[in-house]
């Protein structure tokens, strides 16, 4: 593989469905280099390419990840099969991007670290949200004291979704739920922000399915902040996020985890700024730009979202899984 900085690194597709098309998409609009796709079947792949006008398509995983042409692998599966099939991907000695949740539990986001780490492979979670222009300005702010110091943030992530028991959302054996679909958004927000939490209180409602309908959390931090959280997979919320800093704070427009703009408030509630980036497509390309970066210079971690914190993350939300009592199937 050619990772040389300026050579057009090029992506492998793995899994054609919903989530897949969006970052497809906004891969070929941002000029990035897509080379193939790869489904469980021929038939499935052929379509995902022909729809993109991608080059090669693969009936089988195995055949993708070992496509030469593929630099970096894009693992767009459900929950349970990311550690599975970005261990396939790492093995074939592709760098990868895996969807959120990362894996199922922190043990297997373990594994799949500590397996590029031993390769020298970059995997990545793609929470593309930490690298949104909105967010990387919110980062800047913070950084530049401008509300003083955080002590607060508060973030909810609500969607109406599918009431069928068969959907993926509420089949428990597919991870489906709130907390892993949803949740994972607001929780990943408040790790940027305090680290890792000292303590954990979670409330839940469950689905006949066994999966989780909504999740309530709060994390306190040992420096004292507090940060509450709330996804529901039953009724749309206001989908806003806010932290409150002890000079002022930051409030992020609907849909906060999305493209979408932000306003600062001093401590006497005067509007200081407002932020309302344009981006093309819905924005996934943010994240595919900065693997190709941290790949062309030879890194396998990002600042930004690092390896020991995404698995953090995974460990933070096990947490919440004990105290509601969800368990996966095979956990």
């Amino acid at each position: 593989m050619d990772s040389t900085p300026g050579t057009a690194l090029r992506w492998g597709i793995l899994g054609t469905g919903g989530i897949a098309r969006e970052f497809t998409r906004d891969l070929l609009l941002a000029g990035h280099t897509v080379a193939a796709a790869g489904s469980r079947t021929r038939d499935n792949a052929e379509r995902f390419a022909a729809l993109f006008g991608l080059p090669a398509a693969h009936g089988s995983y195995e055949s993708l990840v070992a496509d030469p042409s593929v630099d970096l692998v894009y693992v767009a599966t459900p929950h349970p099969f990311h550690y599975p099939n970005a261990r396939l991907a790492l093995d074939a000695g592709k760098h990868v991007l895996v969807e959120k949740p990362f894996t199922l539990n922190a043990v297997q986001a373990e594994r799949l670290v500590a397996l590029a780490a031993d390769k020298r492979l970059l995997v990545l979670e793609a929470m593309w949200t930490r690298w949104l222009p909105h967010m990387a300005r919110l980062r800047e702010i913070l950084a530049a004291g401008t509300i003083g110091e955080p002590r607060s943030m508060s973030a909810d992530h609500t969607q109406r979704l599918p009431d069928d028991p068969a959907h993926r959302l509420n089949a428990l054996e597919l991870g489906g739920g709130a907390l892993l679909d949803l949740g994972v958004y607001p929780v990943s927000f408040a790790s940027e922000l305090f680290g890792t939490p000292q303590s954990i209180q979670a409330v839940a409602t469950f689905k006949e399915t066994g999966a989780d309908a909504q999740v309530a959390t709060m994390f306190r931090y040992p420096g004292g902040q507090i940060a509450t959280t709330y996804s529901a997979s039953t009724t749309r919320g206001p989908n806003v996020a806010v932290v409150l800093g002890t000079s002022g704070r930051i409030e992020i427009d609907s849909v906060w985890y999305t493209a979408t703009g932000l306003r600062v408030y001093d401590g006497n509630d005067t509007l200081i700024e407002e932020v309302r980036p344009r981006v093309a497509g819905r924005g996934m390309q943010f994240q595919a730009a900065e693997a190709e970066r941290l790949v062309s210079e030879g890194r396998i971690a990002s600042d930004i979202l690092p390896p020991h914190e995404t698995v953090a993350v995974m460990a933070t939300l096990d947490a919440v899984r004990e105290q509601i009592g969800l368990r996966y199937p095979g956990e």
